[in-house]
């Protein structure tokens, strides 16, 4: 048997052990099998945002049209990770691959040969049906086959994954639409998924036991309009018009109305929901178990990741409009400024990985927060007049923070559940990074639009006005970080993850 991160490179934290558990290389195979695929999911999904001005002048199409291609990924994300804590338990490992590699990369050759605006719509909702199977499959798999004492190493690299690719995205998007079409996207991935899809068909092997467990319909219907309706109504936020005049007024007034009444059905559903899987969990029935809310460090340090991603997810999507509309960069140099912080987040999460392993959570959860926080203070003091290089140096310190975080959280989180709630903790920490992240989003669009529209009244022009929307949106990030600071000091290690020499209670 290879042992775990014997490779040179990786960081000064010597091993544990001499007895480091390890895993048997068929075990290793899937995992990489699956960070590959986790890594084509992902860079896909962060190209779109460099790609939606192109979209639109393209196709011929609105931007709030256009705003769908994103919206209808994370409403296809909201609706279809919460069934996956049954699916992974219903189907095998060797299927789940299948099914998510190859809704991936059919969706990618329909958004490849689509004609127009219908067709990639579709495409986009096929990718993201598979793209939702991936992360939770990756985790649960992870969590099934690796000693627990090897977590934290582990889920560094999965770290890796989560960095790298969307550093990659924004900055490959940037540079093929410099010099080809917006098809070309989705060309480039293409080929990678068809590999990953054929591959895994042939390496991947079943891990885990399956049930026969048979699937509550309405429990399906009701997650859907929950966690879908509380989803849309959130990107409604900011949707309506913030001009003057009898059409501002009236798209302002349908916003409004369908934000309303979105959340409405999504949180009455949403209460069903827990209703009915309270009654079907008495029978190990349940689409989504929540006794795995019954573990309180697993609840902590989801509390702890909703409250980052939305922080975190709300402020990267205002950065790269800050850094086109306020300092008038272009979009490869907007790449190119995230990519550093990208990097430093993938090459220190084995390293971070390790720290975990040898000395538990509050080490690295502790000054995470304090630089999350204080980095999203910073930013409420970009104008106008910010040195790019300012902005870039603020991005990549913001990355460190964020990487001192999200692996701990990660391992902290699912090794504080049962092995056989592993694939539910997976489902439930997917949805609410999906779920928090689309309110983070909304909710500084929303500030943002809402700004800009009064410094523009005040008669403001056009650049001030969009440096005051960008202001109040990373003002809004930096105080939605502030329960981070407490949070960082409550979640502990698992105590099946103390490990011969490691101090207790970390």
């Amino acid at each position: 048997m290879a042992a775990i991160d014997t490779s040179p490179g990786t960081g000064s934290i010597p091993a544990v052990t001499p007895s480091t558990p390890t895993l048997r290389p068929e075990e290793s195979r899937v995992i990489w099998l699956l960070l590959g695929a986790a890594f084509v999911a992902i860079l896909n999904e962060t190209t779109m945002g460099v790609a939606i001005p192109h979209l639109i002048d393209d196709l011929g199409i609105t931007a709030l049209a256009a705003q769908w291609l994103t919206t209808a990924f994370m409403l296809t994300m909201a609706v279809v990770i919460p069934i996956t804590g049954f699916l992974l338990r219903r189907f095998t490992t060797r299927a789940m691959y299948i099914a998510a590699m190859g809704l991936f990369s059919l969706g990618t050759l329909i958004a490849f040969v689509s004609p127009g605006f219908p067709l990639l719509l579709v495409a986009r909702v096929v990718q993201a049906s598979g793209t939702a199977i991936m992360m939770p499959l990756l985790m649960t798999t992870l969590m099934t086959v690796v000693p627990a004492a090897i977590r934290g190493r582990m889920m560094g690299r999965v770290s890796i994954v989560m960095s790298l690719a969307p550093a990659i995205g924004p900055t490959l998007a940037g540079a093929l639409l410099n010099y080809f079409e917006w098809r070309w996207i989705f060309g480039i991935v293409l080929p990678i998924a068809v590999v990953a899809l054929v591959v895994g068909a042939k390496w991947i092997h079943n891990l885990g036991e399956t049930t026969h467990a048979p699937i509550d319909v309405l429990s399906v219907v009701l997650s859907a309009l929950g966690f879908g309706g509380v989803v849309f109504g959130l990107s409604q936020l900011g949707a309506g018009g913030h001009g003057a005049g009898a059409e501002a007024a009236a798209a302002s007034a349908a916003s409004t109305t369908t934000l309303i009444v979105s959340l409405a059905v999504g949180v009455v559903s949403l209460a069903l929901f827990g209703w009915r899987q309270i009654r079907l969990q008495r029978a190990d029935d349940a689409l989504l178990d929540l006794r795995v809310f019954r573990s309180a460090n697993f609840t902590l340090s989801i509390a702890q990741m909703a409250i980052m991603s939305m922080a975190f997810f709300g402020a990267i999507t205002v950065v790269p409009l800050y850094l086109q509309r306020v300092l008038e960069v272009s979009p490869l140099e907007t790449g190119l400024v995230v990519l550093p912080g990208a990097l430093a987040m993938g090459l220190l999460g084995p390293v971070i990985g390790r720290i975990y392993d040898r000395w538990g959570t509050t080490v690295l959860l502790v000054p995470g927060a304090v630089i999350t926080t204080g980095l999203l203070w910073f930013y409420t003091t970009f104008g106008a007049e910010t040195p790019i290089a300012v902005v870039a140096v603020a991005q990549t310190v913001l990355s460190i923070g964020l990487a001192l975080s999200f692996t701990p959280l990660f391992t902290a989180s699912l090794g504080s559940l049962q092995p056989k709630f592993y694939s539910y903790g997976s489902a439930v920490l997917g949805t609410i990074q999906q779920v928090a992240g689309a309110a983070g989003i909304a909710l500084m669009f929303g500030v943002m639009a809402s700004a800009s529209a009064s410094a523009t009244a005040a008669g403001a022009d056009a650049l001030a006005a969009e440096a005051a929307g960008t202001h109040a949106a990373f003002l809004v990030a930096a105080i939605v970080a502030i329960p981070l600071l407490v949070g960082a000091f409550l979640i502990r290690k698992p105590a099946d993850q103390q490990f011969e020499g490691m101090p207790a209670g970390h």
